[in-house]
């Protein structure tokens, strides 16, 4: 005898409200073919389909129901997508901002380190002292921070699944300076105090946002990638700061929007690496995170990024894109913990690499 199953088919939303649709189903199609809707931390029902989170150093880059880790290709649009798009450039080209050599000086993206619980660590003076967690943080012998003007510096202890950001890191004199730092436990899906920033304006952690180059050449990247906008309005889940709020420019995008390629963006054209980041695009899109040049995309630097295949996604503009309505996936304002919406289309195929 066949169980079954209630089986979303689809999600709908009117006003304030937000309704799943379902379609009563024996249980053997729904896990073997169409995947399944589930609560915050039940992803591990029977399914055919596993999405493997993106891992660093032998640590998840925070649990598979982070909103970082829920794709979004099945979510209505967000009512203020046209606007967004329009503010930041419906023409505008994209750039991924990560590669291999240097440009003006030094590398290309957004580097990390990745050390042991061994490693010292060092007391940090901040600017934005009331927004960070005071440390100490690790301190590799060599460490990696952000050429560019920002000097981010990435840290995740392998030991323990912590993940350190730091924003404007500098030395003098044999002491450590920066703008704020933020500490993340991998294993959880706590968010920012509510209006704190982090390493990142939009009060986000940075790492589980960047392309690498590893994730591409496995052919799948499972999780949203971090971008940035000249001009930002206010803040949204899962978002906790902002740096300008008006509330009579609502055409203005806010911290933490979310949007994704058009599924009707034809990407067979494009070179199997590029694939993978345009897929993630359509599935987990991308997220409004920092202000800067817009449309900008962040990424690790490595000597194997083809510079020139990279420049191929310059042909992206905003008017490929369109803003989702995430708020019908936050379980608790406070966390960022997502409600599971999984369509058949959802899960990625490996795109081979050759």
């Amino acid at each position: 005898m066949n169980n079954y199953l209630f089986r979303p088919v689809n999600i709908i939303k009117i006003g304030m409200l937000t309704f799943v649709c379902f379609l009563f189903q024996p249980a053997s199609i729904i896990s073997n073919n169409m995947g399944r809707f589930s609560s915050p931390g039940s992803l591990n029902a029977t399914t055919e389909f596993t999405q493997a989170n993106a891992v660093i150093g032998g640590c998840n880059m925070f649990p598979a129901d982070n909103i970082w880790n829920t794709p979004i290709n099945s979510l209505p649009l967000d009512s203020h997508s046209s606007d967004w798009i329009d503010t930041i450039g419906r023409a505008t080209g994209f750039h991924m901002d990560f590669g291999s050599g240097t440009w003006d000086g030094g590398p290309i993206g957004i580097p990390y380190n990745v050390v042991v619980g061994t490693v010292p660590k060092v007391n940090f003076t901040f600017y934005y002292p009331d927004e960070s967690d005071p440390g100490p943080y690790p301190m590799p012998a060599s460490p990696q921070i952000e050429y560019g003007s920002d000097h981010h510096m990435l840290v995740v202890d392998s030991s323990t699944c912590t993940l350190y950001e730091l924003y404007d890191v500098s030395t003098s004199g044999g002491k450590w300076y920066g703008g704020s730092g933020a500490i993340w436990n991998l294993n959880s899906n706590a968010l920012r105090p509510d209006t704190w920033t982090s390493a990142d304006a939009a009060g986000l952690p940075i790492l589980p946002g960047l392309v690498r180059y590893d994730e591409v050449a496995s052919g799948v990247i499972n999780h949203a990638l971090r971008f940035t906008a000249s001009e930002t309005n206010g803040y949204i889940w899962p978002a906790r700061h902002l740096t300008s709020d008006d509330p009579s420019s609502p055409e203005i995008p806010p911290m933490g929007a979310r949007f994704r390629l058009k599924a009707s963006f034809d990407i067979s054209g494009y070179p199997a690496q590029l694939q993978v980041i345009l897929r993630a695009m359509q599935v987990y899109g991308i997220i409004l995170a920092d202000n800067g040049s817009d449309w900008y995309v962040s990424g690790v630097p490595d000597e194997r990024w083809d510079n020139d295949m990279l420049h191929q996604m310059d042909t992206l503009t905003g008017d490929d894109f369109e803003a989702v309505d995430t708020s019908g996936l936050m379980a608790d304002p406070n966390s960022g913990q997502a409600f599971q919406v999984w369509h058949w289309k959802t899960f990625l195929p490996l795109v081979n690499i050759p």
